[in-house]
């Protein structure tokens, strides 16, 4: 996917390698031993690569693939640099860590999870475009009425299904009270969420789309609030545009998402809604938010205030002084 979209945005890619590697964690014991045997081959496929390449400096973002990598690069004494972008380490970066030579975090309470100074607070890395989206263009963009607040829904690249659900139900009631919604479905649930709105699928206010990617940044600068995941993302994203958040984390995927979710909800920049209650609960959610200006100018105001911008230029400026160390 990411080489893809590296192409696509006419930036230099040098090359795109693979090696083997799976899961040792939480998986039973047929499935371990075959993800042992593709780290080990793994790792002698990434000494040949680092061997050909001959890095100055490596960055990982964990995951079981990062292991091989990693292990090459500790026999060739290679630094490492990682970066962590949900708030809190899963198990590979924790072992990881042992092996890194500095680590970026996009928010200071992940510092607490490594020693004193290896972690340094970078922020997360956003587009250019993303960043330089301006909200006059982006309501003209989707021809929105500047008159209605606006919601905007998404879930990621294939969409969230249960987001999608819940949206659906209340979707009428939403309509009603003059609110314009940016709908992102997702690829896969792009057909079952149109047949499941019927005629309000075509209702002039509601605007559907399956993917959006290079115009993402103009729909978080159109929102007055939105309802999302709470993936890693979501922490730099909404902040950067001022963007209060329903955040309803990913309910099948140990606790990162919660974890993130609660970081934007103590600070007064989100609400977090899990997804059990959304049903029950989302429509009433978002009228008592839209309708109360005082409370959605806090939740703006507070949600600004954790903003990272530069979180591309701090990651990269750290690679670069770890690999002339």
């Amino acid at each position: 996917m990411e080489s893809k979209l590296v192409a696509a945005a006419g930036l230099g890619f040098a090359g795109y390698h693979e090696v083997l590697a799976g899961p040792v964690h939480g998986v039973n014991p047929l499935r371990m031993s075959s993800s042992l045997l593709k780290l080990v081959a793994g790792t002698g496929q990434s000494l040949g690569l680092l061997r050909r390449i001959q890095p100055q400096v490596i960055l990982l973002t964990g995951g079981w693939a990062n292991l091989p990598v990693a292990l090459a690069a500790k026999l060739y004494r290679i630094p490492i640099v990682i970066y962590l972008p949900d708030i809190e380490p899963g198990l590979t970066i924790k072992v990881l860590r042992r092996l890194a030579h500095a680590i970026a975090v996009t928010a200071a309470p992940s510092l607490a999870f490594f020693p004193d100074g290896k972690a340094v607070v970078t922020g997360y890395p956003l587009q250019t475009d993303r960043l330089c989206a301006d909200r006059d263009q982006a309501r003209a963009h989707f021809g929105l009425d500047p008159d209605h607040k606006t919601l905007l829904v998404f879930g990621g690249s294939r969409g969230a299904r249960s987001i999608n659900l819940a949206l659906g139900n209340s979707l009428g009631r939403l309509l009603a009270a003059d609110l314009q919604i940016i709908h992102i479905t997702g690829q896969l649930d792009w057909q079952r969420a149109q047949q499941q709105l019927g005629d309000l699928a075509g209702h002039p206010h509601y605007h559907a789309f399956a993917y959006l990617h290079a115009e993402m940044g103009l729909a978080f600068a159109a929102a007055d609030l939105a309802i999302c995941r709470a993936g890693a993302s979501t922490l730099a994203e909404l902040p950067a545009f001022g963007l209060p958040a329903i955040l309803v984390p990913y309910p099948y995927a140990w606790r990162y998402q919660k974890v993130n979710a609660d970081y934007l909800s103590q600070r007064g920049a989100g609400l977090r809604l899990d997804d059990e209650d959304m049903r029950s609960k989302l429509g009433d959610l978002v009228l008592q938010l839209l309708n109360d200006e005082a409370r959605l100018a806090e939740l703006r105001a507070n949600s600004r205030a954790l903003a990272n911008r530069d979180g591309a230029d701090n990651v990269a400026k750290l690679l670069l002084k770890t690999g002339r160390d």
